[in-house]
């Protein structure tokens, strides 16, 4: 009788330890996603001060999807073409973010960029950062001045 109550307890806490095991796992993802959306917010961010006369231009102000790319090497680009350039390559790497998009809203002077993933990879498609509709994505968000 004693030796199954021991079993018992034993097997109560590997359990317990299982749990602790794939929480810690689950988490280790989170952690490791939320550190490349800072990334690529903090990328795309660069890559606007490095092309100040687009940013004054106006480009950057509504940006929801690819522009597609231009096709020309970051030296032989106007810098319209530059701008493209980095939007669209930034798209593709958001591609690296389960379900991962991105947005930048500004008015020339103060910008807004938002990335987007599904943190649960449970499919959502949502286009908010409501934490509590289980549709929409988790969101990082910065704002700077370029």
């Amino acid at each position: 009788m004693e030796v199954l109550v021991a079993v018992l307890v034993l097997s109560v806490g590997l359990l317990g330890l299982a749990s602790l095991q794939a929480n810690g796992l689950k988490m280790n993802y989170s952690a490791y996603m939320r550190t490349q959306a800072i990334l690529l917010a903090n990328d795309m961010a660069d890559r606007m001060r490095g092309n100040p006369t687009q940013v004054t231009a106006g480009l950057f102000n509504a940006v929801s999807s690819a522009p597609g790319d231009p096709g020309c090497r970051s030296s032989a680009c106007s810098p319209g073409e530059l701008a493209n350039h980095d939007i669209t390559n930034w798209y593709l790497a958001l591609q690296d973010l389960p379900n991962g998009t991105g947005t930048i809203v500004g008015d020339g002077t103060l910008f807004t960029i938002t990335v987007m993933w599904d943190d649960e990879r449970n499919g959502a498609t949502g286009t908010g950062c409501n934490p509590n509709n289980d549709n929409d994505m988790l969101c990082f968000t910065t704002v700077f001045i370029p």
